[in-house]
């Protein structure tokens, strides 16, 4: 499978694997796993959550190297993308004043707001060792993903 088709065919998947299920650690585990499977060149998939009483986002389930455990509102790609709602993508982190290098050798970066019922819940997190790695195709397609998963969340 071409991996235009393989992407765009991400949303569907995650709703269906995430049919009736409706525990919040085991679906974000599940989907952080279907994007590192799925999506070529990603070296880290996952979630902060936003967590209302620390005003923080905290490290979600996630497939890859380990991970910062919090990050600040308005700080880095995750808390910008968190803070403004609206995704960032980051051809190359080492030029995205404030970034957070969790993992140094990471290189591309994009962060999709996940909002359930027009609250912010936290973000997807989605990293490569290739520079420029994501497209706005991408960012449709992870933006359609959230949408899928957020459906399916009780937060």
């Amino acid at each position: 499978m071409s991996e235009k088709h393989q992407t765009a065919l991400i949303a569907q998947q995650v709703d269906a694997l995430l049919y009736h299920e409706t525990h919040n650690v085991s679906n974000l585990a599940n989907a952080a796993a279907l994007l590192k499977d799925s999506l070529p060149n990603i070296s880290w998939a996952g979630f902060y959550l936003y967590d209302q009483e620390q005003n923080d986002l905290y490290l979600g389930p996630f497939a890859g190297k380990v991970a910062c455990m919090h990050i600040a509102l308005g700080k880095g790609v995750c808390g910008t993308a968190f803070s403004t709602q609206q995704t960032q993508i980051v051809p190359d982190v080492h030029q995205f004043a404030g970034h957070i290098a969790c993992d140094s050798a990471t290189n591309s970066e994009m962060v999709v707001p996940l909002i359930k019922k027009g609250q912010p819940i936290g973000v997807l997190d989605l990293d490569s060792l290739e520079f420029d790695r994501f497209s706005p195709k991408d960012q449709n397609d992870l933006e359609e993903f959230a949408h899928a998963l957020v459906a399916h969340l009780t937060i």
